[in-house]
């Protein structure tokens, strides 16, 4: 475990954020006494993980179940598009490097 005193920490904040982000944990001192640790979450709700949950809360996408994918998934009748669209979307996509 890496520690800082707060006057350290407050200038180097984003080098012990980073070290956070790759799993270290970060003691704060104040006069040589431990009053804190920067720890990094339990839970993954940092990066990608967050951005998907946003997109939960908003509506745009549901959680997955804990089962995953059903079994028949592969079998099901794929969704038709007798004009392409998806198709078109998709080679736009690709030519503007999304």
């Amino acid at each position: 475990m890496t520690s800082a005193s707060v006057s350290v920490l407050k200038a180097k904040l984003s080098e012990y954020l980073d070290r956070v982000k790759r799993g270290e944990e970060v003691a704060v001192t104040d006069r040589g006494r431990p009053i804190a640790r920067i720890v990094p979450p339990a839970s993954p709700s940092v990066g990608e993980d967050a951005d998907v949950a946003e997109l939960v809360r908003l509506g745009t996408v549901r959680a997955g179940r804990k089962g995953g994918v059903r079994l028949d998934f592969l079998n099901r009748s794929r969704p038709k598009d007798p004009r392409g669209l998806v198709l078109k979307a998709l080679l736009e996509e690709r030519e503007q490097g999304r």
